[in-house]
């Protein structure tokens, strides 16, 4: 079962994403922070990285926050308007800044990367549930959030509890777990996430995440177990590739189905599940679903995750199998691999289609490098690793 109906609604989109964007500055050149002569200016936020590349493909997508009334603000309005993403329910906030960041050249990953962030007492740190449009963040067959949003402040996570509270006509919940122990202020974070994590739909967490935040390993099922809630569980593995997870006893919206609102904010009739944390105990997933990653030739690993899951996120909207959903978060990624840079062009949906439909020892061998998404038949996509 998909969703269906939506068009006939038109303050309803495919995504509804919420959550901070910062402008972001680039070095000019590797090294320290205290070495780089220059920046060049650009966009960074999980969650309008998601709903920018969604657009992109041609998906309906908005993006609701709150930035500065200055032009650190208007730059990021337009740019992520740009894409084709709705921005006409983002507020301006004339007391607070527009968060800013700067950041060096070299993976996050890594013990080089540093990040300077610019963002305490940020306009969209002062997220409420009073001073955002509720009823656009619920007009959505898919509602994005990450764990993100919830260590920028009390009043951002009660925003994020009231969210993603049971309700009649709850869009589909889609929650990255995000975690950024930097950014919290207590060692609360990983509790929270783990409460807010249960609460979704469908949730996306990496392998490493897990064992850094609660100290799981053993694997993705060790990580399903203390998931046992969401409908539909993604857990990443880096180069490796990825795991996904479905419980059969939440129905339609364990299989990524999102319900149509009849219209912005208004409840959807009854029928689907209330609760976030069943009464009952859950019932067992079917089997896990892994699917490696295709061999990628790296440029910049910045925004793989949230492209990652714009591309699971367009595959369930468009109700492909778990294996193919997979495959599109990889190819989706492989984008942002490939490209300096937070934001990439998706592959076009034929050329994604036909590389999802591989047999899987062609997928075994695909190879994707720097411009392979520019052509359908790109040399980079080599049968050899």
């Amino acid at each position: 079962m998909t969703p269906s109906g939506l068009r006939n609604a038109p303050d309803v989109v495919d995504v509804v994403a919420l959550g901070e964007s910062m402008v972001t500055f680039l070095p000019s050149r590797p090294g320290r922070l205290a070495d780089v002569p220059s920046f060049e200016r650009a966009i960074g936020g999980a969650e309008s990285n998601v709903v920018c590349v969604l657009a992109a493909a041609g998906h309906s997508a908005r993006w609701v926050s709150r930035v500065g009334a200055d032009g650190f603000g208007d730059h990021l309005v337009e740019t992520i308007g740009s894409y084709g993403v709705d921005v006409a329910s983002v507020r301006r906030d004339t007391a607070r800044p527009t968060g800013v960041y700067f950041r060096t050249a070299g993976d996050r990953a890594t013990d080089a990367h540093e990040v300077a962030y610019y963002r305490t007492g940020s306009a969209a740190s002062a997220m409420t549930a009073g001073n955002v449009d509720l009823g656009a963040v619920r007009a959505g067959r898919v509602l994005h959030l990450s764990g993100i949003t919830a260590a920028l402040s009390g009043e951002c996570l009660a925003l994020l509890r009231e969210l993603m509270s049971p309700r009649p006509g709850r869009p589909l919940v889609s929650f990255d777990v995000n975690h950024r122990p930097g950014l919290w202020r207590d060692s609360r974070g990983p509790d929270v996430l783990l409460e807010l994590a249960r609460r979704a739909d469908l949730v996306f967490v990496g392998e490493d995440e897990a064992e850094q935040a609660w100290g799981v390993s053993g694997g993705p099922e060790a990580v399903r177990e203390i998931f046992p809630e969401p409908g539909v569980l993604v857990v990443k593995q880096g180069a490796r590739g990825a795991t996904v997870f479905l419980r059969p006893a939440a129905g339609s919206r364990a299989a990524g189905a999102a319900p149509a609102p009849r219209r912005a904010g208004t409840p959807q009739a009854p029928g689907r599940a209330a609760h976030p944390r069943p009464a009952s105990a859950p019932g067992p997933s079917q089997p896990a679903v892994f699917v490696p990653a295709p061999h990628v030739d790296i440029a910049a690993a910045t925004g793989a995750g949230d492209a990652f899951a714009a591309g699971f996120l367009s595959a369930t909207l468009r109700g492909l199998p778990l294996r193919d959903r997979l495959r599109h978060g990889h190819l989706w990624a492989a984008a942002a691999l490939t490209t300096p840079g937070d934001l990439a062009t998706p592959p076009t949906r034929h050329h994604a289609d036909r590389l999802a439909a591989l047999d899987d020892d062609s997928w075994g061998t695909l190879r994707l490098g720097p411009g392979w998404t520019h052509t359908e038949e790109a040399p980079e996509e080599a049968r050899t690793p």
